[in-house]
């Protein structure tokens, strides 16, 4: 195939990538608006972004896999439909049960699309310059998306209302659906005989969907209750069982071979932890932008805008360079420390802060994130084969997930729980506050430094290649 109509392609994933991204964060600056108007209570809220969390987190190797097995084009336009109409069930529902099974369907959707993207990606792009730049691209949808959902959330909310949050999606899906048709290389796949197993599929989606859905609700239920121990321990045994599954099984539906790989077993460890620190920075610095220094939403979204920025700036204009130049692992490891710099200025934040002193250099040091993303993804799909590819993108995509299911439990609970010390101690409502974000800022730097250390000594640094002259890329060291 061309670069053209490769070129093509590419624009069709990443634009399936921005929906799901932005999807995931345009709600967040719209939920009180969507309380007041459909009545929800306050537990019942966090089941508009919980709903999507467990469909989509849960789905997303289970997807992946059987992309690989129907056609990872089919697995692609059958998600991406799947989410345009269960967008518009959400713009359109006037009670909090049709939203919130709306958003199922719309996590179900986007686990279905996300899950094959890398994958159509990385056996489109086989030369590792083009691969390079097409991830690049990749990740900046994924990167930048997230603060770009918060800036269109609030101007939204604030000039319509929160109903075409979910309408905007309508316009970009069709379209995606119509280019993706014709754009997106025909696979016939393996074959449902190839791989089914589908008592390894029912384990690891209901190991899966009950551990999220025992995660998110630690913020109300605390890490001791009996409902936490037992779901937590009953989703282990279905997890334990899955992996047992795939070591006996004929034909599995996650080959184990796949985690043999330093790489990919890595770069995956890594991102459950990068992600889950970055949750602090993405929700609760607009948390205290919003309850502490009284931003609207549409505010809130243009203060995030310069991470978007720089972000994206990063991404797409210098990261594939680098990692040509110096390789994904020193890439990675510089993107890491200065996501520590983000979420260590963070924990100095003042009550008052002035924006430009004091939370400008820090969306500015975002950058960091468009240095590490690419070069993760890279690692983290470095030994995807043909047969695979599909799997190891739902792979890549589970971890994040679960990263991030993992940053709003233990994250937002902290916070929470701090706030409420300090509110009986005596202190103010913001001092409160943000003593409550501070220490969560804390231990999501910390999550950055073990980040950092398993980046060092698990990715291994890659091996010259004999007569290779000096600045020549190379090609790093994959498998134990």
């Amino acid at each position: 195939m061309s670069l053209a109509p490769r070129t093509l392609a590419l624009g069709v994933i990443a634009t399936g990538m921005l929906m799901t991204v932005l999807d995931g964060s345009i709600v967040t600056v719209a939920m009180p608006s969507i309380q007041n108007d459909l009545g929800f209570s306050a537990a019942g809220l966090s089941w508009v972004v919980n709903a999507y969390l467990i469909a989509f987190g849960s789905l997303l190797l289970l997807a992946g896999r059987l992309g690989d097995l129907i056609g990872r084009k089919r697995m692609f336009l059958a998600g991406t439909g799947v989410f345009t109409a269960a967008s518009l069930l959400a713009g359109v529902a006037g009670s909090p049960a049709v939203l919130i099974a709306a958003r199922f369907l719309q996590g179900a959707g986007s686990a279905m699309a996300s899950a094959v993207s890398l994958g159509i990606l990385v056996t489109l792009f086989t030369e590792p310059r083009e691969r390079a730049r097409a991830i690049a691209v990749f990740s900046f949808t994924g990167a930048a998306g997230a603060s770009l959902g918060q800036v269109l959330g609030g101007v939204l909310t604030d000039l319509l209302d929160w109903h075409w949050i979910f309408f905007i999606n309508l316009p970009i899906g069709v379209a995606a659906l119509a280019v993706a048709v014709p754009a997106l290389p025909a696979d016939r796949g393996r074959g449902e005989a190839a791989g089914a197993d589908v008592l390894g599929a029912a384990l690891v989606t209901a190991g899966l969907m009950l551990g999220i859905y025992t995660v998110v609700g630690v913020e109300t239920y605390g890490w001791t209750s009996a409902r936490t121990l037992g779901l937590g321990a009953l989703s282990l045994v279905l997890l334990v069982a899955f992996v047992v599954r795939q070591a006996t099984a004929a034909d599995p539906l996650m080959p184990l071979r796949i985690l043999r790989s330093r790489s990919v077993a890595g770069a995956n460890l890594v991102q459950v932890l990068m992600v889950a620190a970055l949750f602090s920075f993405q929700v609760l610095v607009a948390l205290h932008l919003q309850k502490v220094l009284g931003y609207g939403a549409a505010a809130t979204g243009l203060a995030m805008l310069p991470a978007a920025a720089v972000i994206g700036a990063v991404s797409l204009g210098v990261s594939a360079r680098l990692n040509a130049r110096f390789g994904e692992r020193t890439v990675l490891l510089a993107g890491l420390v200065m996501l520590m710099g983000v979420l260590g200025l963070l924990t100095r934040v003042p009550v008052r802060a002035d924006y430009v002193v004091d939370l400008l250099p820090v969306m500015l040091l975002a950058a960091g994130f468009g240095l590490a993303l690419p070069a993760l993804t890279a690692l983290g799909m470095s030994d995807a084969g043909e047969d695979d590819a599909g799997l190891a993108s739902g792979l890549f995509n589970t971890t994040q997930q679960i990263g991030m299911a993992l940053g709003v439990a233990v994250l937002s609970t902290l916070a929470s729980s701090r706030t409420e010390s300090l509110l009986a101690a005596g202190s103010g409502r913001a001092e409160a506050l943000t003593g409550g974000y501070r220490l969560a800022f804390g231990v999501g730097t910390g999550l950055l430094v073990a980040a950092f250390a398993v980046a060092l000594t698990v990715l291994r640094r890659p091996r010259p290649t004999p007569g290779a002259p000096a600045g020549q890329p190379l090609k790093p060291a994959a498998t134990a």
